[in-house]
């Protein structure tokens, strides 16, 4: 005999609509997507130039999120290193840290090389970086002048900054607003994806 289920015992179709797009669409893909970019890797696009001539403006970047939850985790892992190219934002008591769009004041992402880790002595002499008493070989940098500053010692969970583009008033970087503190950090992206897909760190 066909089977009958009673009309009090159905599910109304939009119950069972919601019940199928919350599991197929939310669960199924938009959870895993959100969980990827926010726990492993994302895109970032480049604004501006202060990391010419080694990435131009609109360059596509693949940035790595992963090893920054590992050292938020206490996790062994190799981030960061001198010469990586990191993402974050700069430090939140810096007037150089905000720009205001549409009218609303925000800490923009950035994106500079790291140049000395925490517990590094790093000072400027004669326009060449100096990290623990050696001049850094900078073969990525244009041919502006760097400043002199005298020796300054990265604290601990901090980076020292700066962006590839030396011409003066091109960047913004630990030059004015001091090391960056890595739980500001989104991570590395020292893999460029478009255009000239290559290595772009250390």
């Amino acid at each position: 005999m066909p089977r009958v289920t009673p009309a009090s015992t159905r599910q109304p179709q939009g119950a069972s609509g919601l019940r199928t797009f919350w599991r197929v669409w939310v669960l199924g893909a938009l959870l895993p997507v959100w969980v990827f970019t926010t726990f492993v890797a994302t895109l970032a696009r480049v604004d501006g130039n202060s990391m010419n001539p080694t990435l131009h403006h609109g360059d596509l970047l693949l940035l790595l999120k992963y090893p920054r939850w590992l050292r938020a985790w206490g996790l062994p892992t190799a981030y960061p290193q001198r010469g990586d190219l990191i993402i974050f934002k700069a430090p939140a008591d810096s007037p150089y840290s905000y720009e205001t769009l549409w009218g609303v004041r925000h800490r923009p992402y950035n994106v500079k090389r790291v140049l000395a880790l925490p517990g590094d002595t790093v000072a400027i002499e004669d326009g060449r970086v100096v990290v623990n008493g050696q001049p850094v070989a900078e073969s990525y940098v244009n041919d502006g002048v760097l400043t002199d500053q005298p020796p300054l010692r990265v604290p601990p969970g901090k980076v020292w900054v700066l962006g590839d583009n030396r011409l003066v008033g091109e960047s913004l970087d630990s030059r004015a607003y001091g090391p960056v503190d890595l739980r500001d950090a989104a991570g590395p992206a020292d893999l460029r994806l478009w255009p000239n897909p290559g290595n772009v760190g250390r």
